[in-house]
């Protein structure tokens, strides 16, 4: 073995908590491969959805989201990271390539991260807001990556965020393309991929979400949920519009998710306020300067009755490919 790279056993534990990231629609759609101390990301376009998300940019930014939860794993596994983004170019499907050096210090945080990859989950019925006892949502700036915005966003701006659900609802009502494809991926039981029916929130939940994408009703009971949803939301933006751009919003999803989560708060993504042109702008007039809008993250507090199931996940080894003689010579 040699001492300077990470044994297979800890890549594929990190690899194990990476793959606890959110998707899209927990379709996963990434591959890990490692080689003498090298671990690479690519993209998997056999789990793209093709009319949820014609471009790939929130399969991109799925697998920024594992990027992320790597980096923090690899710190509480003692292994720092050195991270080549897009390093075959903007059009690969090598998104990353990852290499380990020895001697990560983790602070007592570092493992509360960690502990909040496991506890994560997307929580779609109503919240109530962010108790004033956590830290969130804190000092930002320490959740921002390069080239990536976040955005806090006042109360008054749900009119607009109701407005551009609306919108993305209506173009989509229609669209049996769509329909197939979210009735597919959401509200079946399939073992490792999907979105289980007691993940769902509840119809009667889901009305009172007004900001919420539509997904079949959950299979759940109401008991304990707040009347109307008052989550704070949280805009993720970047500089440009781009494959890496893509990329490192995931990373600011993942980060802005186990942050909240370590301060005990429910989290739920919302990526269809960005997937058409329209409703995107209407996004975009809510930024304080002039970014793209990627996703964003409600945030409250539930009542821990009720809780939605874990998603499921794919098997480690089924995602990750492992050169095992040439990575331990």
């Amino acid at each position: 073995m040699d001492p300077r790279i990470p044994d297979v056993n800890t890549v594929r534990m990190a690899v194990d908590l990476a793959c606890r990231a959110p998707s899209v629609h927990n379709s996963q759609p990434w591959r890990w491969t490692y080689t003498d101390g090298r671990l690479d990301l690519f993209s998997d376009r056999s789990r793209l959805l093709p009319s949820i998300d014609p471009t790939a940019r929130q399969l991109v930014l799925s697998c920024g989201a594992a990027l992320h939860h790597l980096q923090v794993a690899a710190t509480a596994l003692k292994w720092s990271t050195e991270i080549d983004r897009l390093p075959m170019g903007e059009h690969s499907n090598h998104l990353a390539s990852i290499r380990f050096s020895h001697g990560a210090r983790p602070a007592s945080h570092d493992f509360d991260l960690v502990a909040a990859i496991r506890r994560r989950y997307s929580d779609r019925r109503p919240f109530a807001p962010p108790s004033t006892g956590t830290g969130f949502p804190g000092p930002l700036n320490e959740m921002l990556r390069p080239g990536t915005q976040l955005t806090v966003l006042p109360q008054d701006a749900r009119p607009v965020l109701g407005a551009a659900t609306e919108l993305t609802a209506a173009l989509r009502r229609y669209d049996s393309t769509y329909q197939m494809e979210i009735h597919w991926w959401a509200g079946h039981s399939a073992d490792s991929v999907g979105i289980p029916p007691d993940a769902l929130a509840t119809a009667e939940q889901s009305a009172r979400v007004e900001i919420g994408r539509w997904f079949p009703p959950g299979s759940r009971s109401s008991t304990g949920a707040p009347g109307a949803d008052h989550s704070t939301v949280v805009v993720i933006s970047t500089e440009g519009d781009g494959r890496e751009d893509w990329l490192r919003a995931g990373e600011a999803l993942s980060a802005v998710l186990l942050e909240a989560t370590a301060d005990r708060l429910a989290t739920c993504p919302l990526t269809h306020l960005t997937e058409f042109g329209q409703s995107r702008e209407m996004i975009r007039t809510l930024l304080p300067g002039n970014g793209c809008p990627q996703a964003l993250v409600r945030i409250g507090t539930t009542a821990p009755e009720d809780r939605p199931k874990p998603t499921p996940r794919l098997p480690t080894d089924s995602v990750l490919t492992v050169n095992a003689r040439r990575a331990s010579r």
